[in-house]
Formats: C-alpha cells, sequence, structure tokens
C-alpha cells in the first residue's frame, strides 16, 4: 500500500512541484493550501509524513505543526518544512513546534525524495 504524504503550501506552484515528485515516486499525496485548510483535512487517517511551508496566511506553518502535534493521530506524524526560511531561529521554532526536519526552498526534487525515504522509512 502506498504511503500517504500531506503537502501544506499556500504556493499552488510549489503543492505542483512536490506531489508530481511524491506521485511518480509512489506516494499518494493530500494538500492543503494553508495550516487551518490542512488541519480540516486531517480526519483521523493514517498519514506518514507532513511537508510543510512556514509562511502561510490563516495559519502558519509553525503554529500548524503545533495544533498537529495536539492530536494523537498525528502526533508522532513527522513533519518536514519546507520553506524559504533558513534563518536558526526559525527552525529552532519549528523543531520545538515539533518539525523533525527542515529543507530550504529552491529545492531539488531528488533531495526532497530522499528526505521523505528517510523520514517516511528511518
Amino acid at each position: 500500500m502506498a504511503k500517504t504524504i500531506m503537502v501544506v503550501d499556500d504556493s499552488i506552484s510549489i503543492r505542483q512541484v512536490v506531489g508530481i515528485a511524491l506521485r511518480q515516486a509512489g506516494y499518494d499525496v493530500i494538500e492543503g493550501v494553508d495550516g487551518k485548510d490542512a488541519l480540516a483535512k486531517l480526519t483521523g487517517q493514517k498519514v506518514n509524513l507532513i511537508i510543510s511551508d512556514v509562511n502561510m496566511p490563516n495559519m502558519d506553518g509553525i503554529a500548524f505543526v503545533r495544533e498537529l502535534k495536539t492530536r494523537p493521530a498525528y502526533k508522532f506524524t513527522p513533519v518536514l518544512m519546507l520553506t524559504t526560511e533558513s534563518q536558526e531561529d526559525k527552525k529552532e521554532q519549528g523543531k520545538a513546534a515539533g518539525a523533525k526536519a527542515w529543507m530550504v526552498k529552491p529545492f531539488k526534487p531528488e533531495a526532497l525524495l530522499a528526505a521523505v525515504q528517510k523520514l517516511t522509512f528511518g
């Protein structure tokens, strides 16, 4: 059975690029346009990994991860932050919220898939 990955980003082009790379690698993909939308779509189903942007309207990525980790079904779901943010303090906030990994945009699909592989099978 394919593993399911949620991609949360307010940029449709990023969701498309990430979604194509993941689907070609055999993953099922759920998309969210921001943290609020993503939380509404997480209804208890198994999600193996969440890839989230940091800077989004309505609910940013760090607030999203904080809220996600309060939900029993997703408490242990790994989160990869995929963002233009590279400052250490942002990374620390992400880690404190519960993010497992951080990748800076622009990214190479191969590097993203390698990180996904590590986080979903590691």
